[in-house]
């Protein structure tokens, strides 16, 4: 059963995940189809109730489509360079037209999303039709002829599309038939705010597609990385901007929710919010970047939401720091390719995870490094959160991956522990703080020691999953990237061949095995690009810069035409799943290329 179909006369699309691209204006973001259907859009933030969910249903729960009435023979597509601004070209008997998709920055301005239709070649006509559905696909707008086009109205919603092409309404929609000739050009705005203020002004397409343009221009040339796979850190990079909420610093997993790892299955969670899990990873593609500005934003997200009670101290939070994340499904949505429960909220929020502290420290030393001083008032707030860990890190927790099994002492979370005390050592020796540093260095030793006694399988020579498991699991190929052991260690050697031959499928690694961990779910899910692109990391450190170059460049190439990537591959279906784009698949192709160009310097100077 596909998910989406478009008919054009003879022509049917299917829509894959990957068959869409994103554009977004830094508090949110659209998900644009490659037949010109927008398919998924929250606002005003990436977290509000959707306006077009088509993407998780059909075309009764929203989306606005726009492209050539007849035929289409050819799609193809592609990012202007450096920025998020979408062209698709269709091709058809009749001619040639682009359609130019983008979010303008919106600053304190209203959110606008803008679409412009380009001839390119003859006479294409043209169909629209704009079917905005809020709160989740729940609602018909009222929608009325405006000066300049139409207002839709829903509640708090209200929506003004403007435009010079005669509209007609019809059930809830807006549509229009019109002829886009050689050189000409058609523009379309939509524009969103609270139906009790004032309408904000409409600016002009072109306008803004100028200015938008120059903005993601002057931000993509401050890139100062200029190793491998530069084109492909790039894309990341501004994958991963866009997926910042630019008012509080916090980045989203991914824009979307239920999208699932399991097509058909019930494996589908709502992304759209902040874990501290990506934090240090974020912290290091951006610094490395050269993007100081964004790392030091989001670290200021993380102490935020870091400070008071440790204790109650989450794995996640919502983009403004909102704890509460609620978990409910939306019975009427019939899911991506019938994969149900489309889930809003997320209950894994509320789970024990030790490697939290891990990250939250970990920034604190990274950012530390980066300005070479500690804030005099932040070494209070991060002591008293490595105080807290020298008493709860022998404590079994749900791991990284938010199993809704039982807890464990899963070996990833004790090396997360670890690394608590072995930042905490190194930033009161070089920044001569405050701080009991002789019983930090010996909890250090004693969990360093643990790890490797009881994490430790010698027979097979590999980490385990957790302590006296047969399981393995991909979350263990860290232990060679945070500094818990040399990556040419033969126990990190013994690791990354365990991983690979046991959670390797074609070559792409598995988080786990779904049938011998009791992650509480039924069915499967795709590899884990993310932990691929550690295993791409460990094979770099481990000496193994052939196949690590190798790996990446196959893990690369399942990304779409655009060069976005979900959270998974399906290598039997030979598909993305997953939510999408997904952060953490991006942060670990940057990591992945940094490795590499580490290894290949460290190469050169032998």
């Amino acid at each position: 059963m596909h998910h989406r179909r478009y008919t054009t006369d003879q022509r049917e699309y299917a829509m894959r995940i990957e068959d869409y691209g994103l554009i977004g204006d830094l508090q949110s973001a659209a998900l644009v189809g490659r037949a010109g259907n927008i398919d998924w859009l929250c606002l005003p933030r990436f977290d509000s109730p959707s306006c077009f969910a088509a993407l998780v249903g059909d075309d009764r729960h929203g989306h606005w489509s726009l492209r050539p009435a007849a035929e289409i023979t050819g799609v193809t597509r592609r990012y202007r360079p450096g920025t998020l601004i979408l062209e698709t070209d269709f091709e058809t008997a009749d001619g040639a037209v682009r359609v130019i998709d983008f979010m303008p920055r919106r600053g304190d301005g209203p959110p606008r999303l803008m679409r412009i239709v380009e001839g390119l070649r003859g006479r294409v006509s043209m169909r629209m039709r704009l079917s905005l559905r809020p709160d989740y696909g729940t609602i018909t707008p009222w929608v009325e002829p405006a000066a300049d086009g139409v207002l839709a109205t829903a509640g708090p919603d209200s929506f003004r599309l403007s435009t010079p092409v005669p509209l007609g309404i019809s059930d809830g929609d807006a549509t229009a038939d019109f002829t886009v000739a050689e050189g000409r050009r058609e523009r379309f705005t939509l524009c969103w705010h609270y139906s009790f203020g004032p309408p904000p002004s409409v600016e002009d397409a072109d306008s803004a597609l100028a200015r938008t343009q120059a903005w993601w221009h002057e931000w993509s040339s401050r890139l100062e990385y200029a190793g491998p796979y530069r084109d492909e850190v790039l894309t990341s990079l501004i994958v991963l901007k866009a997926m910042t909420y630019e008012v509080t610093g916090a980045l989203i997993a991914a824009p979307t929710t239920s999208l699932p790892e399991d097509i058909g299955g019930v494996r589908n969670w709502d992304y759209r919010f902040c874990w501290i899990r990506d934090s240090v990873l974020a912290l290091e593609s951006l610094l490395a970047g050269g993007y100081t500005e964004e790392a030091f934003s989001f670290r200021s997200f993380l102490q935020r939401v870091g400070t008071g009670d440790p204790a109650k101290i989450q794995i996640m939070y919502s983009i403004g720091g909102e704890r509460r994340l609620t978990e409910f499904e939306l019975p009427d949505m019939p899911g991506y390719e019938g994969s149900a429960p489309v889930r809003v909220g997320n209950a894994a929020s509320e789970q024990f995870q030790l490697d939290v502290y891990g990250e939250l420290i970990g920034v604190a030393f990274l950012s530390t490094e980066a300005v070479g001083r500690v804030e005099p008032h932040l070494w209070p707030r991060w002591r008293t959160l490595i105080e807290y860990v020298e008493s709860i890190w022998g404590e079994p927790d749900d791991g990284i991956w938010e199993t809704r099994g039982p807890r464990r002492h899963f070996t990833q979370s004790k090396v997360m522990a670890w690394v608590v005390f072995d930042r905490a050592v190194r930033l009161v020796e070089r920044y001569d703080l405050e701080g009991p540093v002789e019983r930090w260095r010996r909890l250090r030793d004693e969990i360093h020691d643990e790890v490797c006694e009881r994490g430790y399988d010698p027979q097979r020579n590999t980490f385990t999953q957790y302590y006296g498991s047969e399981e393995l699991d991909a979350s263990v190929l860290t232990i060679p990237l945070v500094g818990f052991l040399p990556g040419t260690d033969e126990r990190v050697t013994g690791t990354i061949d365990a991983v690979t031959r046991e959670l390797g499928r074609d070559g792409f690694v598995s988080r786990y095995s779904t049938s011998r961990t009791d992650d509480g779910l039924p069915g499967d899910e795709g590899q884990f690009l993310a932990c691929s692109f550690w295993l791409v990391a460990a094979l770099a450190r481990n000496g193994r810069l052939e196949q690590a170059r190798t790996l990446f460049e196959r893990l690369a190439a399942l990304s779409n035409d655009l060069g976005l990537l979900a959270e998974e591959y399906d290598v039997g279906r030979g598909r993305q799943v997953g939510n999408f784009p997904q952060a953490f698949s991006h942060l670990t192709l940057i990591g992945a290329a940094y490795a590499i160009a580490a290894a290949e310097g460290a190469a050169d100077e032998r």
